[in-house]
């Protein structure tokens, strides 16, 4: 018996070395497709059985290897080389021909159209189907074909009462989708719906966050398209209209005014009742993106009646959040206390409890040209390249892994876990609105090579063990938004190869017998029964627009940019005027310095920052092999 266990003995010592061989020289898991060239993810492995000095130089830019590294440099980024110099964007796009070249280089006119077509008939397939089923209720289940509205039965079900406020929801928030569709007779048709039957005057306690985004900014959004004298959608006036969405959105910020109330730090509570102010019971602790992404909308509504208050409460909120960012590293926390301006949750990152507060900062200030906002959001950039961003400092060049950018602790700038979550999608966009190409083609790569091996993005995804931590997916629309902007900045053809890809595996993935679907778990594509107003809002609008070439929104004089939930604004001279404006009337706290002058804004577009790029390398840049290998590097590191 003891040379049988001799035997099994060796025999495990044999498998086991086989697997330290197996990982060691880069055959350990990938994302399941067969590209031709590794990643130097595997070379890591490699040298890390090799030589433990080198291991130890090398690991700072190397996050895939090491998950709790001190920053003792100060940074996290790796330097390529003393004398490397800084490649531009355009660097991605500059190699010779090849298989990539033949396969991403073009994007043949007729698929263009067939998958503007694919768009449209996604966008209406949800539509109709709420209309038919749901409507007036706030969301369609497109499995049960039956409406969705608050959960009266259980109030602490936030999930579901944050968002549905009983106030047909799916129907205002894609208003302007209609519009941008290009079909007038719909858009009047539900303009006139939700003059006819929404209220406001409801017993129901929302979340001041989703109601600002989805509810406010869509009225203004319509209200503005439908009195826009450019008319950059042909004569979309509507006969005796008498600025009806407007005072529904009036009334509306009125009713989440309370929020703002009875707060030591000027941060709103989380949550109103629509007829009672805020509950007896409310807890006095938010997150930032919660109580700072209030601006945008509530700004442009001060400025379309003339009234200071609504822009006023939103700015000192995100003041009063500034001034409690760490003194040592630049970076807020994820939740805070409104009344003791305390952080509870201390950790920094760019997804959910952070993604719109940075974004609001520079879309505010590119709206309104208040020069206080864009100060703010170059602070806050710097201190996220400096303190979240890991990896090495070139995208497509230098050792280490590329860059990707991790949940800190706030005071320390150490890593907090390991695990990045979809909403952070949105960051390549702004990043490209803030005119870091670069680094937005990069991330985008990142989040596109975890689609590709999903078919969706999972809400969750653990960069250490290369897995999902969270696996469901509400259609969510950031990635499909950063491909979009990408394109309009760049139009390489590449993003539209993308879009088509996002497309088709929605298609083929979250369609049932009335919509589109939640996918519940993200590699066995099961569902739940919950279609998300921000699906037709959002991602089937951003997909269309990426293939609509012809869209009066690109070719308008006028130039637009778009909420956090999609929604069209225009960049105009008068959203840069405060008519209440008097210095001699201004509170203490109240925003009384000049807005700057237009020509100061780093953005001129209604989509990118392209008028930084020359004219004649803007469009049609060629997609060469090195962008693309990058692509397969980040599949193949997993």
């Amino acid at each position: 018996m003891q040379w049988r266990s001799i035997v099994i003995g060796l025999l495990f010592l044999r498998v086991a070395l086989n697997c330290v061989l197996w990982l060691a020289f880069g055959l350990g898991p990938s994302w399941g497709f067969n590209f031709p060239i590794n990643f130097n993810f595997n070379l890591h492995k490699i040298e890390l059985l090799r030589d433990g000095d080198r291991t130890s130089q090398r690991t700072a830019n190397t996050w895939s290897q090491r998950t709790y590294a001190q920053n003792d440099m100060g940074k996290t980024c790796s330097k390529v080389g003393e004398n490397s110099p800084k490649k531009s964007y355009l660097s991605f796009f500059e190699d010779g021909r090849d298989e990539y070249d033949r396969k991403y280089s073009s994007f043949p006119d007729t698929l263009k159209t067939e998958m503007k077509r694919l768009a449209k008939d996604m966008f209406y397939f949800g539509y109709d189907n709420y209309m038919k089923y749901a409507f007036p209720e706030d969301e369609l289940n497109p499995i049960d074909c039956q409406g969705r509205g608050p959960d009266v039965l259980n109030p602490s079900n936030i999930n579901i009462n944050d968002v549905l406020g009983n106030y047909s929801l799916t129907l205002i928030d894609t208003l302007d989708t209609l519009l941008i569709l290009g079909n007038v007779s719909e858009f009047h048709k539900a303009v006139r719906l939700v003059i006819d039957t929404v209220s406001f005057d409801k017993d129901s306690t929302v979340q001041v966050f989703e109601a600002n985004i989805r509810i406010l900014g869509s009225l203004i959004s319509a209200h503005i398209l439908l009195t826009d004298p450019q008319h950059p959608f042909g004569d979309v006036s509507l006969q005796d209209y008498d600025n009806e969405l407007l005072h529904l959105a009036h009334d509306l910020a009125v009713r989440l005014l309370p929020a703002f109330e009875n707060t030591s730090t000027g941060i709103p509570y989380p949550r109103v009742n629509l007829k009672k102010g805020v509950p007896p019971n409310s807890i006095n602790e938010t997150c930032t993106a919660g109580a700072g992404s209030l601006l945008v909308e509530f700004g442009i509504l001060s400025r379309l009646i003339g009234d200071s208050t609504f822009e006023w409460v939103a700015r000192r909120a995100v003041r009063a959040l500034w001034s409690l960012r760490s003194n040592e590293t630049g970076l807020l926390g994820n939740v805070v206390n409104i009344q003791t301006g305390q952080w509870v949750g201390k950790q920094s990152g760019l997804g959910a409890g952070m993604d719109s507060f940075y974004e609001y900062l520079l879309k505010s200030y590119i709206l309104f040209g208040e020069k206080e906002d864009y100060r703010m959001f170059s602070a806050a950039y710097e201190s996220i390249q400096s303190h979240l961003r890991r990896g090495r400092e070139a995208c497509n060049e230098g050792e280490g892994d590329p860059p990707l950018y991790v949940n800190v602790n706030m005071f320390s700038g150490q890593i907090m876990n390991t695990w990045i979550d979809s909403l952070q999608a949105f960051f390549p966009g702004l990043q490209v609105l803030n005119g870091d190409v670069e680094n937005a083609i990069c991330l985008h790569a990142f989040y596109y090579a975890i689609w590709k091996r999903f078919g969706a993005l999972p809400e969750r995804y653990n960069w250490q063990l290369q897995a999902p931590d969270v696996l469901f997916y509400p259609l969510r629309p950031e990635l499909v938004e950063s491909t979009y902007l990408l394109y309009q900045a760049t139009k390489n053809p590449f993003y539209l190869h993308v879009g088509m890809d996002i497309l088709q595996s929605l298609e083929k993935n979250a369609k049932v017998k009335c919509g589109y679907a939640t996918l519940h778990h993200v590699v066995d594509k099961s569902k739940e029964d919950r279609m998300e107003s921000f699906f037709l809002s959002e991602t089937c609008k951003y997909l269309y627009l990426l293939f609509d070439e012809d869209n009066p929104l690109h070719h308008s004089e006028s130039r637009y940019i778009f909420t956090t939930e999609g929604h069209v604004v225009p960049i105009e001279p008068r959203f840069r005027e405060r008519p209440w404006s008097h210095p001699q009337s201004c509170g203490a706290d109240e925003p009384c310095d000049e807005p700057s002058d237009e020509t100061s804004s780093p953005l001129t577009s209604n989509t990118s920052n392209c008028d930084r790029i020359p004219e004649e390398r803007r469009f049609g840049l060629p997609l060469k092999s090195v962008y693309m290998r990058q692509i397969d590097h980040m599949v193949g590191l997993f």
